[in-house]
């Protein structure tokens, strides 16, 4: 019987089979100059085929929300041409993909945007930190402009459009990122949503814009397509801990089972150096969403098999060992030894550190189980 068993079964819905319970995590790697994927990105996707899900790294769905430089938006035609090479590579070697679909709001500089566009958020509230730009130089973040309710629904709206041209391309489905304290996650936020109109205050009315554009992708491309990212606890970008933070996500699984969508994806940074979601709340989690659930965490084959056995989740995402393991699926299989990823070339550089590790075999396509 393999140390893996559980990890490496199929798993099967009523919209798409995943050959495994192996999923790459979303991972920005700033390899789409210009913000277009460009050929190395649809080989870097086609290597790791073997997964039963790629999350592709987060899209951004507006000029305006692309926040670093080099990262892919899927809102132009160029964009939209490199992102058609990816899925087909990936298809041609039978893996499933989706593309997690961004906006990063206050994360970001105009320098990185098309046009110089501004930031926005749901308040003008700046985020502390420094932002990469072309040329390697780092510039404070600054104070981005306040959506009003037409230009946040202008958001809504690039969401759907975006998850509809994202089905079109040819992606299995798509996850909408709602974490990390980008610009869903701002309206989460108390911090960050200083609103007194129908997307502020209450918790009802801060997850408002998340849940419609839940609403609107769903209805646009099925929920047996849609996905969604989450990371309570976890304080990225300049996000304090708030009172209501367990009250507010757990309304929002409440939201998200009507919504009836595919899976949340709960992403946990404590092998990062931040808080860990708790395991009560994992499970409460788990108790009111019945589709599946995915987790994200520094997962090693050995923990994400206890995990699944346990029944606290369905699918498991592995970012880092990703990167450098091309054929991770098949060194799952045969237990074999990790290859150490170079951290130097993680989220900048060309092909190096990109798409020259080495696999086991000539060709990992057939990994899966």
């Amino acid at each position: 019987m393999s140390l893996n068993e559980k990890l490496l079964s199929p798993l099967v819905t009523p919209g798409l089979t995943f050959r495994n319970r192996v999923v790459m995590a979303p991972m920005s790697r700033h390899r789409s100059v210009n913000t277009i994927p460009g050929p190395s990105v649809a080989t870097y996707y086609a290597q790791r085929a073997g997964a039963g899900l790629i999350i592709a790294e987060n899209s951004a769905v507006a000029a305006n929300g692309v926040g670093y430089v080099d990262a892919p938006g899927i809102y132009n035609t160029a964009q939209q041409a490199g992102w058609k090479q990816v899925v087909d590579q990936v298809h041609a070697r039978n893996g499933k993909i989706f593309v997690q679909l961004v906006h990063t709001g206050r994360i970001g500089h105009p320098l990185n945007h098309e046009g110089e566009a501004p930031l926005v958020a749901p308040s003008a509230v700046r985020a502390a930190g420094m932002m990469r730009i072309s040329g390697d130089r780092h510039l404070p973040m600054p104070e981005p402009q306040a959506l009003s309710i037409a230009g946040a629904q202008a958001m809504i709206d690039a969401h759907i459009q975006a998850a509809e041209t994202a089905i079109a391309l040819g992606f299995d489905g798509v996850e909408i990122h709602g974490a990390h304290g980008f610009l869903p996650e701002q309206f989460l936020h108390p911090h960050t949503n200083r609103r007194t109109d129908r997307y502020g205050g209450s918790i009802e009315h801060r997850s408002r814009f998340l849940l419609e554009i839940v609403e609107g992708v769903t209805a646009a491309i099925g929920r047996e397509r849609t996905g969604i990212r989450l990371s309570p606890f976890a304080g990225l970008n300049d996000l304090p801990p708030y009172a209501e933070e367990a009250a507010t996500h757990l309304y929002l699984t409440d939201a998200l089972r009507q919504f009836d969508l595919l899976y949340i994806h709960l992403s946990d940074q404590s092998s990062n150096g931040r808080p860990p979601i708790p395991q009560e709340f994992l499970w409460e989690v788990r108790k009111r969403f019945p589709n599946l659930l995915m987790l994200a965490g520094g997962y090693t084959a050995a923990s994400a098999e206890a995990i699944l056995q346990s029944g606290l989740a369905d699918l498991i995402a592995f970012g880092r060992p990703f990167i450098a393991n091309p054929d991770l699926v098949e060194r799952f299989r045969l237990n074999a030894p990790l290859t150490a990823g170079d951290a130097d070339t993680f989220y900048q550089g060309g092909d190096e550190g990109f798409i020259d590790y080495p696999v086991m075999h000539q060709d990992p396509a057939p990994c899966g189980v």
